[in-house]
């Protein structure tokens, strides 16, 4: 299968932040699609507060291998995510996948997300954790999982923010899954977060409403990795390149996609505009977003360590 070509940021001490939409206001206002497909600056991450430290964080590298939606009306997603672990990564570097929600708020633009990330410079261990985030617009640090007020956990949770989830995937043996949704709640609007994997879904919080209060612009499902400037990329995913096969036990995957709307209800994106956003395809690419037999609407992606810039 051909590649399509289309966070989190680490630094210092231990605090990171996620993408920020940089182009998404004028985008917003001219509906140009083609500046999204063309431009890779769409999701640059803004290191807030590394950049306290370092010439506006110029000395972090991010990549990722995301497809999202195009602007418009969307209410969540829900997916498969493979974990897989990164047992020889650097303090200074992250590696994860996640799903991303972007809203307009009066001229700002507000992100909350899930997904599950192996980042020892929060955790000072390689585990691979779940990890929730939110951030109130593109100027002001947000919060990882519980360290400040926002997103609010479950009591009796399967999975609470920072818990480590193992096993991982094993290369060519075995891939190990969670199924996340984040959506919005039809009676409150709070944006709510399930585990759907085991034998009952399990409700694991919220992010409220004011964190994300407007229809949300975009809606994106991320592979990610960051690294400090003049050293070598992390692996993304497994740790090698999705191929022809898509072999699940191989390559990463988000797969069983899918879509909810303003009732709180799931079905596959059929008629959804999916938008690929790859912006080091050499280094980490990505399948296209098709249905496949087994997998619903999936795709796979990642790349080994040693990317150089």
């Amino acid at each position: 299968m051909a590649y399509s070509y289309a966070g989190i940021l680490v630094f210092a001490w231990f605090s990171f932040a996620p993408w920020y939409i940089t182009l998404v206001e004028s985008i917003y206002a001219s509906g140009d699609q083609d500046m999204i497909e063309k431009n890779t600056t769409f999701f640059r991450p803004v290191p807030l507060q590394f950049a306290k430290i370092q010439d506006g964080g110029s000395n972090i590298i991010s990549h990722y291998a995301m497809w999202h939606t195009t602007p418009g009306k969307f209410y969540g997603l829900r997916a498969e995510i493979s974990i897989w672990g990164s047992p020889n990564q650097k303090d200074s570097q992250e590696t994860g996948a996640s799903i991303q929600i972007y809203c307009q708020d009066e001229g700002h633009y507000n992100m909350v997300q899930v997904g599950f990330h192996v980042s020892p410079s929060i955790y000072h261990n390689k585990d691979v954790r779940f990890f929730t985030y939110w951030t109130k617009d593109s100027k002001s640090a947000g919060c990882y999982n519980l360290q400040c007020p926002g997103f609010v956990p479950a009591s009796g949770a399967a999975l609470v923010p920072g818990q480590a989830v193992a096993p991982p995937s094993s290369y060519g043996e075995y891939d190990h899954y969670v199924r996340l949704s984040l959506n919005k709640d039809p009676n409150s609007g709070d944006w709510v977060v399930y585990r759907h994997d085991l034998d009952t879904p399990s409700f694991l919080g919220y992010f409220p409403v004011e964190l994300c209060p407007r229809m949300p612009l975009i809606q994106a499902l991320t592979g990610f990795v960051n690294y400090f400037n003049n050293t070598e990329g992390p692996p993304m995913g497994s740790g090698h390149f999705p191929d022809e096969k898509d072999n699940d036990k191989t390559a990463a995957y988000f797969k069983h996609v899918k879509k909810y709307d303003s009732k709180g209800h799931a079905s596959d994106p059929i008629t959804t505009n999916m938008i690929p956003l790859v912006d080091k395809p050499d280094c980490y690419p990505e399948t296209d977003f098709l249905p496949h037999f087994n997998k619903g609407y999936a795709f796979h992606y990642g790349g080994p360590s040693g990317c150089i810039g």
